[in-house]
Parts: C-alpha cells; sequence; structure tokens
C-alpha cells in the first residue's frame, strides 16, 4: 500500500510553491480568528445583541468584493493585488488597535472583510498556479493543513496578547505579522518567475 504522503511529492512540489506557503503562514499568524473582532466591538461598548452585526458586516464586504478581486487578479496579476490587501490589513489592525468607538471599530471590520476579499481566493490561485498538475490536490491539502496549525497558534498567541497587554496588542501583533508578509511579498514574486 502506497503512503498517501510522500517525501518525493514534497519535493516535487517545488521551491515556488513551498514559498507560497511560507508567505501563506506567515499572513496567517496575522489573521486570527474572527472572534477576536466580536471582543473588540464588545470592548468599546456595542451591546452584546448586536455585537453578532460585525461578522455580518464582515462578511457581506466579504462577499462584495471577493469576485471582483479575482477577477481583476486574472487581468492584472496577483501580487499588486495581495500587496493592496495586506495593506489593507494592516490599516484595519491600526483603527482596531487604536479605536475607542463602536464606529471606528465597524470602519476596522469593514477593512477587516474587504483584505479577506482582495486575499483569499488569491492564496489558493497562487497555490494552484504554482504546483504540478498531478500534485494539486496534495499541494492544498499540505496547504490547508499548515494554514490551519497556523491559524491555531495565531489565535491562541492573539489571546495570550489580549489577555497580557489587551486588544492593542493583539492587533499590533496582527499589524507586525502583516507587515513581515508584505515584505516577503517580493522573493514569492522572484521565485515564480
Amino acid at each position: 500500500m502506497r503512503a498517501p504522503l510522500s517525501r518525493a511529492e514534497l519535493v516535487r512540489l517545488g521551491a515556488a510553491y513551498w514559498v507560497i506557503v511560507a508567505i501563506a503562514t506567515l499572513f496567517t499568524l496575522a489573521r486570527f480568528s474572527e472572534a477576536f473582532l466580536l471582543l473588540r466591538a464588545q470592548s468599546v461598548g456595542l451591546a452584546l445583541a448586536l455585537v453578532p452585526l460585525m461578522l455580518v458586516l464582515m462578511n457581506v464586504v466579504y462577499a462584495f468584493s471577493a469576485w471582483p478581486a479575482g477577477a481583476l487578479s486574472d487581468r492584472i496579476g496577483r501580487f499588486g493585488l495581495l500587496s493592496a490587501g495586506l495593506a489593507l490589513l494592516i490599516a484595519a489592525d491600526l483603527l482596531l488597535a487604536f479605536s475607542g468607538g463602536v464606529v471606528a471599530v465597524a470602519g476596522g471590520v469593514a477593512l477587516w472583510g474587504l483584505h479577506m476579499g482582495l486575499t483569499q481566493g488569491l492564496l489558493a490561485a497562487l497555490v494552484a498556479d504554482t504546483a504540478p498538475a498531478d500534485l494539486r490536490g496534495t499541494a492544498f491539502g499540505v496547504f490547508n493543513l499548515i494554514s490551519g496549525v497556523a491559524m491555531l497558534v495565531a489565535s491562541v498567541m492573539a489571546g495570550a496578547l489580549w489577555d497580557l497587554v489587551g486588544p492593542q496588542g493583539t492587533f499590533l501583533a496582527g499589524a507586525l505579522f502583516t507587515a513581515l508578509t508584505l515584505a516577503g511579498l517580493p522573493l514569492a514574486r522572484r521565485v515564480m518567475r
């Protein structure tokens, strides 16, 4: 019986794939659970019954931006749009870190949704672009496994920062990881050429 995942297959995925996985992992460390958006809304005084509306806002912005972002990336390329999405996440994190009211938090949540619309489909497209056709299933499986572990680590770190420093620490750490991801994009672009 053949092993479901072999070292040879992992090597065949290639350097460009692994650079994209590394960039996506770093990015995932910046994108902790959206539950922290709800906690932030509650921390600035939004009534508990209205807190779920923040997730509605984020998902509406995400839904309305994802298709145009995907279509645009097919025309202008993936890295410019991905960079814009990362810049929007930095702006969202800074707004969420320093906001003192519900309207500012809602603005940060909307920016968070917009960054998701600009980035989530692009990461999947980059995985597909870099993986050999006969290993795409493996490529997506490995990508999602590593991203899932990174999301768990990110959320644990975000929770620890929230407890130790407060909301500012959590969102500033997110902005820092996003800035590091943005700094790594030129390497990914070079490797993909």
